[in-house]
Parts: C-alpha cells; sequence; structure tokens
C-alpha cells in the first residue's frame, strides 16, 4: 500500500499558501495577546477568564514555533511536508483569522475592528482563508 502525499505542501510552498498562513498565524497570536480585552471574555464569569487567558499564553510561543518552522522550510518541499503535523493548528489560525473578519465586519466591535486591521484587505483575505482550509488538508490517494 503506498502511503499518502500531502498535497497542501504544494500549496503551501509552490502556490503562496504560506503567506495567509503566516498572516493568521500572526492575527492569531495577536488575538491571543488581547484575549483579555475581547468583548466575548468581558461577558463570561471571572475564573472561566482567568484559565482562558492562561491557556492563551501557553499557546503563544507554540505559534512562534510553528511560524519560524514555516519560515525555515520554504525552500524545500521535503521540509515543507513535514509540517504535515501542523495542520490542526494551521486550521485553528486561519479560522480565528476568518471569525474574526466576519466579528469585525458583522458587529463593528471596536476591539476586532483593531484586531484585525484593513478592513478591505481583510475582506479580502476571506476567500483566501477559505481556499487555504481545504487546501491544507489535501492528501493523495
Amino acid at each position: 500500500m503506498s502511503e499518502k502525499i500531502w498535497i497542501g505542501a504544494i500549496f503551501l510552498k509552490d502556490e503562496g499558501g504560506y503567506e495567509i498562513l503566516l498572516k493568521s498565524l500572526k492575527h492569531y497570536r495577536k488575538r491571543l495577546r488581547t484575549i483579555a480585552n475581547s468583548p466575548e471574555l468581558k461577558d463570561s464569569a471571572a475564573m472561566f477568564a482567568s484559565v482562558l487567558n492562561q491557556q492563551a499564553m501557553k499557546t503563544v510561543p507554540k505559534i512562534d514555533e510553528v511560524i519560524k518552522k514555516i519560515q525555515n522550510s520554504m525552500d524545500d518541499i521535503q521540509t515543507v511536508k513535514s509540517l504535515s503535523d501542523e495542520i490542526p493548528f494551521f486550521e485553528k489560525a486561519l479560522r480565528c483569522y476568518e471569525s474574526d473578519i466576519h466579528k469585525a465586519q458583522d458587529t463593528g466591535h471596536e476591539y476586532f475592528v483593531k484586531l484585525v486591521g484593513d478592513m478591505v484587505e481583510a475582506k479580502n483575505d476571506l476567500e483566501v482563508i477559505k481556499n487555504a482550509i481545504n487546501k491544507i488538508k489535501e492528501y493523495s490517494e
């Protein structure tokens, strides 16, 4: 039986997928660092907010590690393929960015608008994010 090959590696390396991935990871890091200011967290119980904030701070170093892995692997497709273990993490970052763009658009809440930044660019990123989520999960048959 032949081994499945991660097609998502081609998307990351040759189709420029790493750009939206890095952007999403940086957004995810920014979101976690400012989570205490999130309107959703402010509405939750104080004890829950504390636990969520602690978990967020534990995740930030993982984001930095994954960003470095991506940046250091773009020269070699074999190295890019080793990133397949990070697919769930990539997906989480992409979905976070996507969700925050929608929240900024739909609610206009200052927190989300500031977090997302350039709303025109972010709106254009929505289709790219959708494509990236599908592409990073692709494997050969």
